[in-house]
């Protein structure tokens, strides 16, 4: 079995590489910590997108026709694990380029392709994520935010919480329930909404992961128009399956925990030579990433070859989700004092670490999807 980089892809990588380290300021570091729903994030993110698509480096694997040059899904791959190991630059936009496009070339309307695909293409538009609710988090077939037919328009009321970014979004990508009267996965409908549209409310929700990084969005008699409707009505579940088989794998977190893990392993060895049990420990994470790695380029074979998606996509999240919560626990406890500071890498990477297990579906549901889906398990 091949395990190299094709020439091309290679050379993909040591450009993409090569663009950051000139495009990136010698304090990123820090300043990625921020948060990415930060201010300062949001405007570093609003001129550094259009910067790489100006080079061709933020949607390469989308059709020509639609602003990518037809590049494989492994470059794909590597865009997300050169940004994600920088602390993801892109902000909002990584969303936009790995799961709402797609969305759109499946699904999409002429007219909302034309819309919205250029923009994303461009860098110069921020989405959000309208999914999860106060009463469904984990359960999320569970939502009640209605989006009732009149006329033509969709009137939306609800609230959906957890959302990052939506303190900077432009539209939001959001999955109501159309048939008031359904239930579970029927009669859901993802409109494509303005975030400026009356009736609009965003509050942050204050945690420990970061300041302005979750929001509750809440929605009252707000006027969606049916030409933002993505996908048949009462079908949109189909719609964000299709969506989260590209999410699951698009951000690698593997890739920021074994940046993370080398600058553990620097720091801890530059105090002195390491015991072996240190050693072990290091070894121990690092196998953890290589398995979300290798785990996560199954999938992105099994879509280089045209393939249907599989759980294989459950199983690669789960992977990269534990990689980055035992390589963010193991920076606290080697990085003694200096790891338990605000600011430093260890709690960097601990903070995002928190978000890993709820991101596009707890840990706790991906292991359900695994055992019914990957290993054929009966459900009772």
């Amino acid at each position: 079995m091949e395990f190299d980089w094709s020439p091309e892809d290679a050379a993909f990588r040591s450009a993409l590489a090569a663009f950051l380290e000139e495009a990136l300021p010698p304090d990123w570091d820090e300043r990625a910590q921020d948060g990415p729903g930060s201010a300062q994030q949001a405007a570093f993110a609003r001129d550094f997108c259009p910067a790489l698509a100006a080079r061709g480096f933020l949607t390469p694997h989308w059709p020509a026709a639609f602003g990518g040059r037809d590049a494989s899904p492994w470059q794909h791959a590597i865009l997300g694990e050169e940004l994600w190991s920088r602390g993801e630059p892109r902000g909002p936009q990584y969303m936009n380029v790995n799961w709402i496009g797609p969305a759109l070339l499946e699904y999409g309307s002429e007219a909302q392709r034309a819309e919205h695909l250029p923009r994303i293409a461009r860098g110069d538009v921020f989405w959000c994520q309208g999914f999860s609710e106060p009463d469904a988090g984990s359960d999320l077939l569970a939502l009640r935010t209605l989006a009732v037919r009149d006329g033509a328009d969709y009137v939306v009321n609800g609230s959906k919480l957890w959302t990052s970014y939506a303190n900077h979004a432009d539209f939001c990508f959001l999955l109501a329930r159309s048939d008031p009267a359904s239930r579970r996965q029927r009669g859901l409908t993802v409109l494509l909404a303005p975030m400026d549209l009356p009736g609009i409310e965003v509050r942050e929700v204050p945690s420990v992961v970061g300041e302005r990084y979750f929001h509750e969005v809440a929605f009252r008699d707000v006027r969606v128009p049916e030409a933002a409707r993505l996908g048949p009505e009462g079908e949109g579940w189909a719609v964000v399956a299709y969506a989260l088989q590209y999410e699951r794998v698009g951000a690698p977190r593997y890739a920021r925990a074994a940046r993370t893990l080398d600058r553990l392993a620097e720091r801890l060895a530059s105090a002195g030579p390491l015991d072996g049990e240190t050693l072990a420990r290091l070894g121990e994470a690092r196998a953890l990433c290589e398995a979300g790695r290798v785990l996560s380029y199954r999938v992105v074979d099994r879509r280089a070859r045209g393939e249907p998606p599989s759980a294989d996509t459950n199983v690669a999240r789960v992977a990269g989700t534990f990689a980055e919560q035992w390589v963010a626990d193991l920076a606290l406890e080697l990085g003694g004092c200096e790891g338990l500071e605000a600011g430093s890498f260890a709690d960097a990477q601990f903070r995002m670490a928190m978000t890993a297990g709820v991101a596009v579906g707890a840990t706790e549901v991906q292991l359900d999807l695994i055992a019914s889906r990957f290993l054929g398990l009966p459900r009772e």
